[in-house]
This record gives C-alpha cells, structure tokens and sequence, in this order.
C-alpha cells in the first residue's frame, strides 16, 4: 500500500498589533467638508479693518483708547457707571482726533521742529521758546500753513474713523447692545469694512501735506522757505 501523501500547510502571517487590517473605503464616501473657521470668521475681518483704519488716526488716540477701553467697558460687563466712563471716554478722543486734525508741525531754519494749529489767519506755535526765536519767523511764513477748506473734509473723516474703530470693539458693543438684532450686528460687522474703503479712498483722492500732533512719520514735515 502507498504511503499518504504529506499534509499541506499552509502559514498564516501573524498580527504584530493585534488589530484588524483596515478596511477600504468604498467609493461612495463622502469627502470632509472643511469647517468654517479655515475661512475665517466675521469677528476677524472686523479686527483687520479696524487695524487698517487705526493707521489713519493720530497714535495717541488709538493707544489711549485701547488701554482703557477693556477696564472702562469692564470687559463688555457694563454697570451704568461704565457706560458714562466708555461714552465720555469715546468722545473727548474723538474732540482731540477732531483738534490733532488742525495741527500741524513745520521744520525752522534752524533746524528745529515746531508744532503748532492752524487757524484762519495762520499758524499759531506751541513751542516757540522765547520772543527772539518767535522774531525770527516771518508772518508770510505762517500764514501760509492757515486753515484750507481740505482742512474740514479730513477733520470730519478723522473723527468719523475714531468712531468706527470704537464702535467695531466687543466690548463696547456688548456694553451699548446687549441685546442687539441680527440686523444690528451684521452692520456693526460690516461698517468698518466700508468706512476703510470710504476713509481710505477719500485720504487717497484729496491728500493733506499737515503732519500734526500724534501722527506716524510717512509723511515728510514741511520746511520752512
């Protein structure tokens, strides 16, 4: 009789793991949707119009409402105390973005930098230091740096751009609108997007040579004939 043959066998590979080999996808799954924060959201655009109008407002302002503006709101949190501290605070920087406008600075003769307002006969100067040096200007060179009609169009812009950028704060709109519609809130979202492009196309088309009180240093001061 013929001997059996052998048995075959036959090895399994072992599972290093321990877990099941992963299943593949079918075709019919669906791809992942990316969230609405990769686009950003509405409170970002606000900040970034916001930053852009900031530029075109006098440093001190912007510096001295944004350190008091979280303490003065109290975070949004307001008390009836702080919303007089936030209204009153609002708008003595907006009269001082309204005064910075009217100012001016000018390069002497002597190398020396004056500031100064202007006014509808001149140039009045803050930092003249005596009545020789005062003597030294000649009355033609003053009166040329007076008020111009221009002078009105960038003071009411200025204090229009103070106002938004305060306005575009949560922490003043949840002071003042706690309860604000949705109506409300889609045009405090979308009102510093258009005052930057309205501010910024105005200051574009008719440009100011004054360099006043507060302002960067992009424009050059003018300079004494």
């Amino acid at each position: 009789m013929a001997s059996p043959s052998p048995a075959t066998v036959i090895q399994i590979p072992s599972r290093t793991n321990g877990t099941a080999p992963p299943t593949p996808k079918g075709t019919d799954d669906c791809p992942t949707v990316p969230t609405a924060a990769s686009f950003g959201t509405a409170t970002d655009k606000v900040m970034s119009s916001a930053a852009n109008l900031a530029q075109l407002l006098p440093t001190g302002t912007v510096l001295a409402y944004q350190a008091l503006s979280p303490s003065f709101t109290n975070h949004g949190a307001c008390l009836p105390s702080n919303k007089w501290l936030t209204a009153a605070l609002v708008t003595i920087l907006a009269a001082l973005s309204l005064f910075f406008s009217f100012t001016d600075s000018i390069v002497g003769r002597d190398r020396k930098l004056y500031y100064g307002v202007a006014t509808l006969h001149g140039f009045n100067v803050f930092n003249f230091s005596g009545e020789e040096e005062e003597r030294d200007w000649a009355l033609g060179e003053l009166q040329r740096l007076r008020l111009r009609p221009l002078d009105y169009v960038h003071a009411f812009f200025t204090a229009v751009v103070f106002l938004t950028v305060a306005f575009s704060d949560v922490g003043l709109q949840n002071c003042f609108f706690p309860n604000a519609t949705t109506n409300t809130n889609q045009l405090l979202k979308n009102l510093p997007l258009g005052m930057a492009f309205l501010s910024s196309f105005v200051f574009l088309i008719f440009p100011t040579k004054r360099k006043g009180i507060g302002y960067n240093d992009t424009t050059l001061h003018q300079k004494a004939p």
